[in-house]
């Protein structure tokens, strides 16, 4: 395909995956029509990249689809000013999507080949304000060895589904902070917004879906930050 063909791919794709779903915030609208998520995706793979579907990448893993993407992002509302945790940044699409938006994002990754190539995604298209880091988000005392993670964040994005958030990262946000996941077991998995107004939490069913699973559950420990 040529970049003509993937401007068209991405003009179809949000006129008839995206806004046709009530995501009609013409930020996010901007954002996505203008960000190549075909250089996001692997090469041979790269004519799925306005599919609506997920489109495979290594290791088994898969992005998301981009209606999902267009969600978290209306839903979040970034201003520009959040410290973004993402655990799950794939190839970088949303890591770079949410860099746009907020101040800062720390991500996680799992798999090592594709933390690597985030980085370099994230590199070729300028986002300076994104970190990626090789480490498993569901282990609380790897994650509490990060330097990136004594500081709290406004916002939490987990983009794979759990059946439960994990309380640790509750206790990893800042007053009225936000939490995107995918909670439940397929068949029916949600996809939920969560806000911690002082003890209290707010939360939003946003829609329902198919998903993998989080890697790398372990056992419950004390996190400390």
């Amino acid at each position: 395909m040529t970049s003509t063909d993937f401007q068209l791919a991405r003009r179809n794709m949000v006129d008839y995956q995206i806004r046709c779903c009530k995501v009609l915030e013409p930020a996010i609208l901007d954002l996505i029509e203008t960000m190549p998520r075909e250089n996001f995706v692997p090469e041979n793979v790269r004519s799925l990249a306005y599919m609506e579907g997920h489109v495979p990448l290594p290791d088994n893993q898969e992005m998301l689809t981009p209606l999902q993407e267009a969600n978290i992002l209306q839903h979040l509302m970034l201003d520009g000013s959040e410290r973004v945790l993402e655990i799950g940044t794939g190839t970088g699409f949303l890591t770079a999507m949410l860099a746009m938006q907020g101040k800062e994002v720390v991500s996680c990754e799992i798999h090592s080949d594709l933390a690597e190539q985030a980085r370099e995604n994230l590199d070729n298209h300028g986002i300076s304000n994104a970190k990626v880091i090789h480490v498993n988000a569901m282990d609380t005392a790897a994650l509490a060895e990060q330097a990136d993670m004594k500081e709290a964040f406004d916002t939490i994005v987990l983009t794979a589904a759990v059946t439960e958030i994990p309380p640790h990262f509750d206790s990893m946000l800042n007053e009225n902070g936000q939490i995107m996941a995918f909670v439940g077991q397929n068949p029916v998995v949600s996809l939920i917004h969560k806000r911690k107004v002082g003890h209290v939490w707010q939360e939003t069913g946003i829609s329902e879906t198919l998903l993998l699973d989080m890697e790398g559950l372990t056992e419950n420990r004390t996190f400390v930050f």
